[in-house]
């Protein structure tokens, strides 16, 4: 039986197991989110892009495509190794720790796909928020995009099984402690596998004070990968657009 660690993220996402699960995520609605959100930011081909947790790397390969200078980073080694056959001139990846500052400045940080709120330190929300904030340059925007925690409980699927290349995962989901849990148990080979997924319900709210502790200020806010307004009940995302204080949304 395998167990979590401490940082349930850093073994899950380091198995295949996480990627089977999740092999169905639709790609196509990913690039048509990345085709609106850098049409809507004026990004200009050749503009630095940070994507952070990037994972296998699917959104930095497709902005590398539309002609950005992209830069992913994970800290999941076996992600990165997967990505890193894509490198190539404007487009590389490395093992980094979104907690902390990135060395370089971007015109834009992304991160992606609720690839946030899973610490067990409080302050580590907050310090990867400042840590993109010192990653833009002058004019650079950051964006997370997060669930909308309160559509996401009023929604949540208490238990499912899913059957997935042979694999049967029984799926259970709760929400305790101001966390959103999900718990995965499978057989494969003989062997029991148990994994917990936990992301704090960081609320529209909360995220504002993360943002005013950092000094960094809102954009906008969209909804859902369309970029339509966000409403509190019927929106499946929470996609947060900030830069600066002391910059406007004109660019």
């Amino acid at each position: 039986m395998l167990k979590d660690s401490t940082m349930w993220y850093a073994s899950w996402f380091d198995t295949p197991y996480y990627h089977i699960l999740y092999k169905d995520r639709d790609h196509s609605e990913a690039r048509e989110f990345m085709d609106k959100l850098t049409r809507y930011l004026s990004l200009e081909k050749g503009e630095k892009i940070l994507d952070l947790a990037c994972g296998k790397g699917r959104h930095s390969i497709y902005l590398n495509r539309l002609g950005y200078d992209v830069t992913g980073v994970d800290l999941s080694k076996n992600s990165i190794e997967y990505a890193s056959q894509f490198e190539n001139e404007t487009l590389r990846f490395g093992i980094h720790d979104m907690c902390k500052p990135y060395s370089e400045k971007f015109s834009a940080v992304f991160n992606l796909f609720t690839s946030f709120g899973y610490f067990d330190n409080e302050e580590d929300n907050l310090n990867t928020i400042k840590a993109i904030k010192s990653n833009l340059n002058e004019l650079g925007v950051g964006v997370i995009d997060f669930m909308n925690v309160d559509f996401v409980i009023a929604n949540l699927v208490p238990e499912e099984q899913k059957e997935i290349g042979g694999i049967s995962f029984k799926i259970k989901r709760y929400v305790e402690s101001n966390y959103i849990f999900k718990e995965i148990r499978f057989t494969d080979k003989g062997e029991d596998f148990f994994f917990t997924e936990r992301v704090k319900a960081i609320t529209l709210e909360d995220f504002k004070s993360y943002f005013d502790k950092a000094g960094i200020s809102f954009l906008d806010i969209f909804g859902n990968y369309q970029l339509q307004k966000f409403d509190k009940n019927t929106s499946p995302r929470l996609i947060l657009l900030f830069t600066h204080r002391a910059f406007s949304i004109e660019r």
